[in-house]
């Protein structure tokens, strides 16, 4: 099995300029889109406010992040190919099997792997983009090498800091990092909100005023600094001239190359 699994992740193809579009055929269907983005909104002001306590290591509000977008992205495996979607992602890897289920599990296993590592892995980013239509939305789960985005906030911490500094410095030093993660806690806290925003609740709004949504985050880290970002991001109406009734494996749309020119540095490297 664990030469299976270096296999299977280390297929960039798997996630490379691709995406997974999903139906909202109904307001059923809807309120669930829009509890588990509500959950994405929550997590990030969870690890706002662990971020705000200097009592809290900035790790462990990384991790806190992170466990709860890797347990949304087990829910989505679950759904699509039961309990045993780890198995099915294997065998679509080794070419056992060839069809619809297998390459979602690929797919949604391959990003959660990824996910899994971000806390030991310092230069790679992740940087989803997540749309909604009026039919449908789209996850294009992206990594990066790198850490950061040109329009990414940077904070410290100086628990993963090798430099050794001289007492008075290494206050200094500790002091700045706690402004610098106070600074990002504000930030969390005012782009959760935007998620919220972009994909509003079926029960509370239009069709008119909901039909369209999206967002583009990044986060990273290289060695002691920390990177994050997130921001609105407008659909392409004209992206889809079908509709879809289950969930399918499509290219990455315009949207996503757009923001890999205006977010990515030149040197940067999609996976």
């Amino acid at each position: 099995m664990d030469g299976e699994r270096d296999r299977f992740n280390g297929d960039t193809k798997v996630l490379h300029q691709r995406a997974v579009r999903v139906p909202l055929p109904d307001t059923t269907a809807e309120r669930a889109f829009h509890e588990n983005m509500m959950t994405v909104a929550d997590a990030r002001e969870r690890k706002a406010e662990l971020l705000a306590d200097p009592e809290v290591p900035l790790l462990a509000a990384y991790e806190a992040e992170l466990e709860r977008i890797a347990e949304s992205f087990e829910r989505r495996l679950r759904r699509i190919a039961g309990d045993d979607y780890e198995e099915v992602a294997m065998a679509y890897a080794r070419g056992d099997r060839d069809d619809r289920i297998g390459a979602l599990a690929a797919y949604y296993f391959e990003g959660l792997w990824r996910i899994q590592q971000r806390t030991t892995i310092t230069e790679m980013m992740f940087s989803p983009v997540i749309l909604r239509y009026p039919d449908s939305f789209t996850m294009n789960i992206r990594f990066t090498d790198g850490y950061t985005t040109t329009k990414s906030i940077c904070y410290e911490s100086p628990a993963h800091s090798t430099e050794d500094l001289a007492d008075e410095y290494a206050e200094a030093y500790y002091e700045d990092s706690c402004y610098s993660q106070q600074q990002a806690a504000t930030y969390l806290r005012e782009t959760a909100q935007i998620i919220r925003e972009e994909f509003p609740s079926p029960d509370n709004t239009s069709f008119e005023e909901r039909k369209y949504g999206g967002i583009v985050s990044a986060g990273g880290r290289r060695g002691s600094v920390f990177s994050a970002m997130l921001e609105s991001l407008e659909p392409d109406p004209d992206r889809f001239s079908e509709p879809v009734d289950k969930p399918t494996l499509v290219e990455a749309g315009p949207e996503a190359k757009r923001t890999e020119r205006e977010l990515l540095r030149n040197e940067a490297i999609v996976l």
